[in-house]
């Protein structure tokens, strides 16, 4: 009982964090950005029509009340497609993080609770991944894999989780010290049942928070990938292809690449936003 107590006393609580977002400006308008984009992602399409209909007799219209955001050289609404492109965008995002998320978390686990050779051996892994510039080594895992939008979601999500296996294996070595632990092993606790009751909560604070404020940079790198013609290949509608195919008409067709530019701009700002509010709101607490 005395264990589970101390468990929970070590845990920062949530509803301590939801207060401290409250109070922080910045971090409600990422939340209303992030919410609002995540929003439009599940339910826009419903409201809009086919991202792939268009007639080339109305290609290059300049926004108007019929299309708001413009049409592209083949005659497709642009906001339509923008539309469309939040869910498959953000998708991405969101995946990659998750996957990196779930990779560091078990390397990270692994490292602290086993030490020794496991931990060195682990480690010495993620310095690897972690001496080169994560987007130079997801174009070369790209460029290898082939053009497509599930290489560039294995690209991305294979060589930034170093980060996630560094914070976790730094907590696990804290918290291993700490006297709910020794208590739960002098009570006969399983290895297993120790880190999903006890590890596993108390690290999911900061990776979350890590994990946010990598989201945005995510979103980015995604998009550069699309943009440069290793992601999601036309005519998918993806903001950085969008952006990709906008390019060479920026001169005649300036939207083609203003509206999917301004969105990534919106959304990185929205999950960065949040992504310090959440450190701040988890900084307090610590301290606390």
């Amino acid at each position: 009982m005395s264990t589970i107590k101390t468990s929970r006393i070590e845990r920062v609580r949530q509803s301590d964090i939801v207060a401290a977002l409250r109070t922080n400006p910045a971090s409600l308008a990422g939340a209303a950005i992030v919410s609002v984009l995540t929003v439009v992602a599940i339910i826009g399409p419903v409201f809009v029509g086919d991202p792939q209909a268009g007639e080339l007799a109305n290609g290059y219209q300049s926004p108007s009340w019929s299309h708001p955001l413009g049409t592209d050289p083949l005659g497709r609404d642009v906001l339509t497609r923008l539309v469309y492109g939040a869910r498959l965008t953000l998708g991405i995002a969101v995946a990659v993080t998750f996957i990196r998320l779930v990779i560091g978390i078990v390397v990270g686990l692994l490292a602290g609770l086993f030490g020794g050779l496991v931990d060195e051996s682990l480690m010495r892994v993620v310095d690897f991944m972690l001496a080169f510039p994560g987007l130079v080594l997801a174009l070369v895992v790209a460029g290898i894999l082939g053009p497509s939008l599930r290489n560039a979601l294995v690209a991305l999500a294979v060589v930034g989780w170093g980060s996630y296996a560094r914070v976790v294996r730094g907590s696990v070595l804290s918290l291993r010290e700490k006297p709910f632990v020794d208590a739960a092993k002098l009570a006969g606790v399983s290895r297993l049942r120790l880190v999903v009751t006890h590890l596993l909560p108390n690290v999911l604070g900061p990776i979350v928070v890590l994990a946010s404020l990598n989201l945005g940079g995510v979103l980015l790198a995604a998009s550069g990938l699309s943009f440069l013609g290793l992601g999601a290949q036309p005519p998918t509608p993806e903001w950085g292809t969008m952006i990709g195919n906008g390019a060479s008409e920026f001169r005649r067709a300036p939207w083609l690449i203003n509206a999917p530019g301004v969105a990534i701009a919106i959304a990185v700002l929205g999950f960065n936003l949040l992504g310090d509010g959440l450190r701040d709101a988890l900084d307090t607490e610590v301290g606390r």
